[in-house]
C-alpha cells in the first residue's frame, strides 16, 4: 500500500476541519493530525474495519486541537474538550445531532487504551493510528512503504519535544488526566524511541 492508494474524503467539513487545523496548530501537531487521519483510514483497509471516511478523517484533524491555547481547558482533559469543541464543529456544518456526537465520542476516545471496533470503528481506527504516530505502537502493522509516503507529505518535525511539552503541562495541571496518566506510564521516553523518529 502506498499513499496514492488512498483516497483522501474531500468535502465540505473536511476542507473545513483542514482549515480549522491550520489555523490554530502548529506545523508539528497539524501534520501529526493529517497523518494520523490517513494512517487510521489505512489501518481501516489494511484489517477490514468499515468506517466512515469523511467523518474519521475530520476526527483525525481536530482530534488534538484541545491541546491547543483558545480550546484548552483548564477543566476538562485535553480530549473531553476536544471532543466538545468536535461538537461545535459538526453543528456549524449542519450535522444532525447524532452524527455531531459521534464525532466527539471519536476524539475522547483516541485516548482510550483500546476501542472495540464494533463500539466504535472510527474510535478505533483513530486510537491505532495516533498511538502509532506518537508511540510507534505496533508500527510493523502498516506497511513501510505508506508509513515512508506519509512521513515524507507530512515531516515529523518537532513532535516529539512538542508533544511532550504539551502532555507534561496538561499532566502538571490536571494530574488525574489521561495525559497525566500517559506521563506517568512512560510516554515521553516511548515517544523519544519512536521508529517513525528516523
Amino acid at each position: 500500500m502506498r499513499l496514492p492508494d488512498l483516497e483522501v474524503p474531500d468535502s465540505a467539513a473536511t476542507r473545513t476541519a483542514e482549515e480549522v487545523l491550520r489555523r490554530y496548530a502548529g506545523d508539528a501537531l497539524a501534520n501529526h493530525a493529517m497523518r494520523s487521519a490517513v494512517f487510521a483510514a489505512a489501518y481501516g483497509r489494511l484489517t477490514g474495519v468499515g468506517y466512515d471516511p469523511e467523518l474519521l478523517h475530520v476526527a483525525g484533524l481536530l482530534h488534538d486541537l484541545g491541546l491547543e491555547a483558545p480550546f484548552d481547558s483548564h477543566r476538562l482533559p485535553f480530549e473531553v474538550a476536544g471532543g466538545e469543541l468536535a461538537w461545535v464543529f459538526g453543528a456549524g456544518l449542519g450535522w444532525p445531532a447524532a452524527r455531531r456526537q459521534r464525532l466527539a465520542d471519536i476524539v475522547v476516545r483516541h485516548m482510550w487504551d483500546d476501542v472495540d471496533p464494533a463500539l466504535d470503528p472510527e474510535g478505533h481506527l483513530l486510537e491505532r493510528a495516533t498511538s502509532l504516530d506518537i508511540s510507534g505502537r505496533r508500527v510493523d502493522e502498516w506497511p513501510e512503504t505508506l508509513r515512508a509516503d506519509v512521513l515524507a507529505a507530512w515531516p515529523r518535525l518537532d513532535l516529539a519535544e512538542r508533544f511532550t511539552a504539551c502532555f507534561a503541562d496538561q499532566a502538571a495541571r490536571k494530574p488525574d488526566s489521561s495525559a497525566a496518566a500517559a506521563m506517568r506510564s512512560g510516554l515521553e521516553e516511548r515517544i523519544a524511541a519512536n521508529p517513525l523518529q528516523g
